[in-house]
């Protein structure tokens, strides 16, 4: 057994004994090498008990009368002041040279104020000069113009307004003089001098520091954007094809595939250096949500259609993954002692697909009870979650993959439901609502954070590689940037766009964000995450990318970075995909 006391046991070499320190030798030896006061108990700051004071008692110490002598001229003293003054007659005594007080013995320096400042002005506060009085106009003039002379209407006006002197347009009445000698004395002159002095006797007086700014000291010194490229620039491929709005697009983990989901009821594969469409899937419905598979060791495609989510097998890359993946997907796991639970089993179904849907790439398909707009991969790329905005409390459903099992994670509706993402590193699940994002972890099932956005609807979300900051595009123009770090608020809100943002979107290697919006641009902008928590990230909007048309009011419906360079994919209204670099 290990001794738990062996942190407080010294070896003595006297005694040749080992001593077991009690808590107060502990506590003093902490004490002498922190370089205080070796006993703990010693206060060095006891009030000072001040024995003699400079005041004057009003019953002396003692009331002894004063002497006689103290009033009767010394003798003694008399004498010997004579022979002094003898001494100095006769020159024999010297008397003593008078201070040159100019010359100071000592200098003296003033410890609390800065030494930049003249003397005069360290010990005299500059005063306040009082405010001047009006200068005097025309109609103070002893022979003041026509114009200034009152009329019989302005003089009954004039004397209406006694009550209300303040009111009036001049304080006496302009009169005309021949010559300066023929002007009587000013009988308001006292009055006025003693309000002059009233006013500057009781109005307080204060300075007021005139800051001088320029609006450019205003603005934040951010870096250049030449300063920070690598970052797309200029639109290099435009991918044609769909017939109808293109809302959604998904790359595979190695960036040489893109896959796209429009209106027209299809979903497209493309090669990424080529543009040649590959492969095009047939849907009934509208394709609201494509996400590939983040697991290179799979090739898999979620697609979110009306009410069910396929499963694709797109055949596009590496042979051997291709087949891996159908052997996978080829048998429906066992369930023997698994029983679906009654919620599951009313909101969700899995399917297998018949031949010819087995032939064309189809591999599973869940069918929801609801329409579903949203899905997203778990990094590892075996769970996944699909949303159902009008399912209420059972609007978001997470599925695994492996086992062919679903599970409702809430039982309460929190809200509208717009969209769901994995963590990258963590265990934690973020719920967009309308208004909040909420942040669950799914290990403790509670909730760990609800960020408090300020918008009226938000559209997506996205989550930083390294976790820990996150991005909300909102419907009214507000791009939030979250520091989980710092605070549920946002650390900055960006109003770059003119109509509402769509979708956002974060590079996993460089530090880039961008931003889709129905003004038909996407903004790409420098995003640097420290490791330093004590700095803070540095926001730099960069480029503004246009080149999509408007249709039906819409713009760009999703952005999207490619795995390892720094390129932009954005998918917009007017059916084409285009390639910034």
């Amino acid at each position: 057994m290990e001794n738990p006391e062996s942190w407080r046991t010294v070896y003595d070499p006297q005694t040749g004994q080992d001593v077991i320190l009690s808590n107060e030798d502990v506590e003093l030896i902490k004490n002498v090498m922190g370089s205080r006061i070796p006993d703990g108990s010693y206060n060095p700051y006891e009030p000072w008990v001040d024995w003699f004071t400079n005041e004057v008692m009003e019953t002396p110490v003692t009331g002894r009368p004063e002497h006689k002598r103290s009033f009767i001229p010394s003798r003694v003293e008399a004498i010997k002041v004579g022979r002094m003054v003898h001494a100095i007659k006769m020159g024999w005594m010297k008397p003593r040279e008078a201070k040159d007080t100019s010359v100071e013995r000592h200098k003296y320096y003033l410890m609390w104020n800065a030494d930049d400042k003249s003397e005069d002005v360290r010990r005299i506060e500059n005063p306040i000069p009082a405010p001047k009085p009006r200068l005097p106009g025309h109609a103070e003039s002893y022979n003041p113009p026509p114009e200034y002379a009152f009329s019989e209407r302005e003089i009954t006006q004039w004397n209406r307004l006694s009550e209300t002197p303040y009111q009036r347009k001049f304080p006496f009445v302009p009169k005309r003089f021949s010559s300066l000698r023929a002007v009587p004395a000013y009988d308001r002159f006292a009055r006025e001098r003693f309000v002059r002095c009233l006013d500057l006797y009781l109005c307080p007086r204060a300075k007021k520091m005139r800051l001088t700014i320029q609006p450019e000291d205003l603005v934040p010194q951010l870096p250049k954007p030449r300063d920070l490229q690598p970052f797309p620039t200029v639109c290099s491929m435009i991918f044609k094809g769909h017939k109808g709005l293109v809302r959604t697009i998904s790359h595979d983990p190695s960036g040489q595939f893109l896959i796209s989901g429009s209106d027209d009821q299809t979903l497209k594969v493309w090669e990424v250096a080529t543009g040649r469409c590959f492969k095009t899937f047939e849907v009934k419905g509208t394709v609201r949500c494509v996400s590939w598979c983040p697991n290179s060791a799979i090739a898999l495609v979620a697609a979110a259609v009306d009410n069910n989510v396929y499963l694709i097998n797109p055949g596009v890359g590496d042979r051997l993954v291709q087949a891996k993946t159908d052997e996978i997907l080829k048998e429906m796991p066992a369930q023997t002692d698994y029983l679906i639970p009654q919620r599951v089993r009313a909101v969700l179904t899995w399917n297998e697909p018949d031949k010819e849907q087995w032939a064309s790439g189809f591999r599973v398909i869940l069918t929801h009870f609801k329409a579903v707009k949203h899905v997203a991969w778990h990094s590892k790329g075996d769970y996944f979650s699909s949303v159902m905005p009008e399912g209420d409390n059972r609007s978001v459903l997470i599925h695994q993959l492996s086992r062919r099992r679903s599970q409702l994670p809430f039982s309460k509706s929190k809200g509208l439901v717009q969209c769901t993402l994995f963590h990258p590193l963590r265990p934690y699940l973020f719920v967009a609502t309308q208004r909040h994002v909420r942040v669950y972890n799914l290990l403790k099932q509670e909730l760990t954070k609800k960020l408090i956005t300020g918008a009226k609807w938000i559209s997506s979300i996205a989550v930083h590689p390294g976790g820990d900051n996150v991005l909300v595009g909102t419907h009214d123009r507000r791009l939030c940037w979250f520091d989980l770090d710092l605070s549920t608020k946002p650390y900055q809100a960006l109003r770059h766009h003119g109509q509402g943002i769509r979708a956002v979107a974060f590079h996993k290697r460089y530090p880039l964000f961008a931003s889709g919006s129905d003004d038909c641009s996407a903004i790409v902008s420098h995003g640097m995450v420290y490791n330093d928590l004590l700095k803070n990230p540095t926001i730099v909007p960069l480029k503004k990318l246009r080149g999509h048309d408007k249709f039906d009011d819409f713009g760009v419906f999703d952005v999207l970075f490619h795995p390892t360079q720094p390129w932009l994919f954005t998918s917009g209204a007017d059916g084409t995909i285009r390639l910034y670099t």
